[in-house]
């Protein structure tokens, strides 16, 4: 059982060859993780076989290569399917990541549900992904856009989404766990609640899916999407999950190549599910690294690795609290391995910038979140995000280099 395995993190860094590197004469400290994840051997060996012993062009070929192609990527759309407990596998959509998937759910969905005078629901704390696609969508069908605020812990205020609901939105769209402040929502309960009103719920799973487990149908979500780089997979590739009756009843996002069943001068009629959403050739390795990637994780265990993750998370949280003036950006009891911070008046670049000199990886800025840093008041912060491979070394290391970037800024 899954329970029983055991965590081996040396094992694991073992197999991630970019955190065997120095930086600045430095051993890499690498903490950005909510930005992007290192890629295990494993994975970047699947892309290179790929490429150098079973490229070709997918479905409907004839050839053995291509069938062989063929068999491998729907092959990973199983993978996927069983990985998010979905009902269907062709309710797995492969794309170019969470923001493709949410552009096309903005595009494609909002075209069927939102009218002039209709609304569309987010939250205050959304990644820009998840926030200027309805925005836009709303701007051009004219409709309301409305944003449900946070407290002052940085959580999504369950009061007033509560209130916003009986306006009637046509589609919510709400991150799982916020980017900027590692804030887990109950998207349980905002899913049930919006379903009390037969509101489709769109949730932005990229922060969530690598670090806990996803069942979608013990959610009731109506979409989920997620980008695989943010999960030990490769750039360019993501997945948008979507109920059988909704994808259904969507108009195609983009046309032609294999989402088109038959084509004539006066009518084109649309394949079924999946391929209705996947038209062109698609990133055919990438998509097989990413059930590499997810055979990966399961060989670690997912419950292990959040277990690793929570502890890292408080030690981190305790450690930081030993430096003067420090000030966390969002305080909520459900937390997931991201920390943003600030330290007196230091700019969160000038920080970065001495750290990285020390071997040391976080992000700073307004990581694609600026309503968040509206709401706080702030331009950015520094942001220190956490994967499987890291170690509490390497957070008393990271601690140690704010403390002297910190004196050097003061």
């Amino acid at each position: 059982m899954e329970n029983s395995k055991r965590f081996d993190i040396q094992n694991i860094r073992s197999q991630f060859p970019a955190l065997h590197q120095q930086v600045y004469n430095k051993p890499l400290v690498y903490l950005d993780n909510a930005a992007t994840t290192q890629k295990p051997q494993i994975v970047i060996d699947r892309l290179k076989t790929w490429y150098e012993m079973e490229n070709s062009n997918i479905h409907r070929g004839v050839h053995y290569l291509s069938q062989q192609g063929t068999v491998a990527f729907e092959s990973a759309r199983k993978t996927v399917s069983t990985f998010l407990n979905t009902k269907f596998t062709h309710e797995i959509i492969f794309t170019k990541g969470t923001t493709d998937s949410i552009n096309l759910l903005a595009s494609s969905l909002g075209k069927l549900l939102v009218n002039e005078g209709d609304a569309v629901l987010v939250s205050g704390m959304e990644h820009h992904s998840n926030f200027v696609p309805w925005q836009q969508l709303c701007i051009e069908r004219k409709a309301n856009f409305l944003v449900v605020g946070i407290t002052g812990t940085g959580e999504i205020d369950i009061e007033q989404y509560k209130l916003l609901l009986e306006k009637r939105p046509k589609i919510i769209s709400i991150a799982h766990i916020s980017n900027v402040l590692g804030i887990i929502n109950p998207i349980e309960e905002m899913i049930r609640l919006a379903h009390n009103y037969d509101i489709p719920v769109v949730i932005d799973g990229a922060q969530s899916v690598c670090h806990q487990k996803i069942d979608v149908q013990q959610l009731d979500c109506d979409f989920f999407a997620f980008s695989g780089h943010k999960m030990y997979a490769p750039m360019g590739v993501g997945v948008l999950y979507g109920k059988e009756k909704w994808l259904n009843a969507m108009p195609p996002y983009q046309f032609g190549g294999e989402m088109v069943s038959q084509v004539s001068r006066q009518e084109t009629t649309f394949n079924e599910l999946p391929f209705k959403f996947e038209a062109g050739t698609p990133n055919i390795g990438a998509v097989l690294g990413l059930e590499t990637a997810i055979q990966f994780i399961e060989s670690v265990g997912i419950e292990q690795i959040a277990v690793h993750e929570e502890k890292l998370i408080r030690y981190a949280l305790k450690k930081l609290q030993e430096i003067d003036r420090l000030r966390f950006i969002g305080n909520a009891l459900k937390q997931a391995s991201v920390i943003s911070f600030l330290i007196g008046d230091i700019h969160p670049y000038d920080l970065g910038m001495i750290i990285d000199k020390l071997g040391i990886a976080i992000r700073t800025g307004h990581h694609c979140a600026q309503p968040v840093m509206e709401y706080f008041g702030i331009h950015g912060t520094m942001r220190v995000s956490f994967a499987m491979y890291n170690t509490f070394e390497e957070i008393d290391t990271f601690v140690a280099a704010v403390k002297k970037a910190a004196l050097m800024l003061e």
